[in-house]
């Protein structure tokens, strides 16, 4: 670290020989057969990208795949992480002005949020150098980007955990398409069928319940091991780096979460779960909003209730299922059923920058685009709940096929 502090007083141009040969052991490493849904989604000609996501849901190895794909042979773009120990010492942006003086044109920048005052940094890089910068961070980002005055500077994206969709084509080296919601809504049949001519959904449902939301779901034996590991990194680091959060709050977070996982989906009386945390009511909400952010839950309110975001949720879920199986020892198959569904429209309505479009519905479970209203359950669910409700489905688990109004759960991991 000396000898770099030395070198940038003195403003002597880096050497970033040792970038490069690190560059090239990650791209060595990286693998292009599978690219995440969102992959061919991102305009990489703008000047600034962010690509935000909870911690292990693959942004390095997607902005890795685009550097090895278009620059594998170039020294214009460069590969950095601020978990690198010399950006404690060492302004990013001067290093970045470095980087363009020796014929850079590219920085992809990892783990942004590890950066102490990152956002005045970005925005100087942006706003005088001729620099493109493809940027990941953590989703708790989502909290104050805007407030950074980045908003208008870089275009942002969010890369989710993977859907049903995307764990089929990992695992079958497969390439099944994507539909959109109204296209499910108005052929689910016709889609149901030509799938389940290609493979039996439910050899893989199940797996991808336990196991499939994340990159590193091939790693059946270690996988519930290595979420773990996910789950404490987000409490332990993301959000009290992010949130500026006293590590003395580190357990309170934990036991929420452990409390919220026994008992999701979970009806909050916020003023006892605030005592059993021994936090205040406020407090409390605002946790519930960093664990949100950081993709541990979701909080839905009703539609009775407006879009005001800071009322405290009516309804918690876990954020995938995933997280179920490794807090819970026997997670309750309805919360399975629901916390899927309510997972896959997330993430489907977060890709569409629609991210207030789920609710709770009086009738029903859930409502979409304050139109169409779900009621999710097993293969024998009845309309009974929703007869009188106007463009009203039943989500079936254990079901391949659907009709009429009643639709397969596992197709909703279709949706992206």
């Amino acid at each position: 670290c000396k000898i770099y502090l030395t070198t940038f007083n003195k403003r002597t141009h880096m050497d970033f020989t040792r970038f490069f040969n690190e560059q090239q052991n990650y791209l060595r490493k990286v693998k292009l057969d599978f690219k995440r849904y969102l992959y061919d989604d991102i305009d990489f000609s703008e000047q600034a990208v962010m690509i935000l996501g909870q911690r292990g849901v693959g942004k390095t190895t997607l902005i890795l795949q685009y550097l090895k794909q278009n620059f594998q042979a170039s020294q214009k773009a460069l590969y950095i992480s601020m978990d690198n120990p010399l950006f404690a010492a060492t302004s990013l942006y001067e290093f970045a002005l470095d980087f363009e003086k020796v014929g850079g044109e590219i920085l992809l920048i990892d783990e942004i949020h590890k950066l102490k005052d990152w956002s005045s940094h970005i925005k100087t890089i942006i706003d005088q150098s001729n620099l493109k910068l493809v940027i990941t961070g953590s989703s708790m980002l989502e909290l104050d980007i805007n407030g950074a005055d980045l908003s208008r500077r870089a275009v942002k994206y969010h890369l989710n955990t993977m859907s049903f969709r995307e764990f089929l084509n990992l695992n079958l080296k497969s390439e099944y398409k994507k539909y959109s919601l109204d296209e499910m809504l108005a052929n689910h049949y016709e889609i149901a069928v030509n799938l389940t001519g290609k493979f039996k959904p439910f050899i893989y449902f199940k797996d991808y319940l336990t196991h499939g939301a994340y990159p590193f779901a091939n790693d059946k034996i270690g996988f519930h091991s290595k979420l773990t590991g996910v789950i404490n990194q987000v409490l332990q680091s993301d959000i009290p780096y992010v949130c500026s959060l006293n590590y003395a709050n580190i357990d309170k977070l934990k036991k929420l979460l452990f409390l919220l996982s026994q008992s999701v989906p979970f009806s909050p009386n916020i003023s006892e779960l605030a005592r059993a945390c021994e936090i205040s009511r406020s407090t409390l909400i605002e946790y519930l909003r960093y664990m949100q952010s950081a993709g541990l839950i979701i909080n839905l309110t009703s539609k009775s209730r407006g879009y005001n975001a800071i009322l405290k949720p009516d309804k918690i879920y876990l954020s995938n299922t995933n997280l179920a199986y490794a807090l819970s020892s026997s997670p309750n198959i309805g919360s399975l059923r629901e916390s899927f569904f309510v997972n896959q429209i997330s993430a489907y309505k977060a890709g569409k920058f629609q991210i207030d479009s789920l609710m709770l519905s009086k009738q029903g479970d859930f409502i979409v685009d304050d139109k169409f209203t779900f009621e999710v359950g097993g293969a024998k669910k009845s309309f009974e709940q929703i007869k009188d409700v106007q463009n009203s489905y039943v989500v079936a688990d254990d079901i391949e096929v659907g009709s009429g109004n009643k639709i397969p759960l596992w197709l909703f991991g279709f949706l992206y």
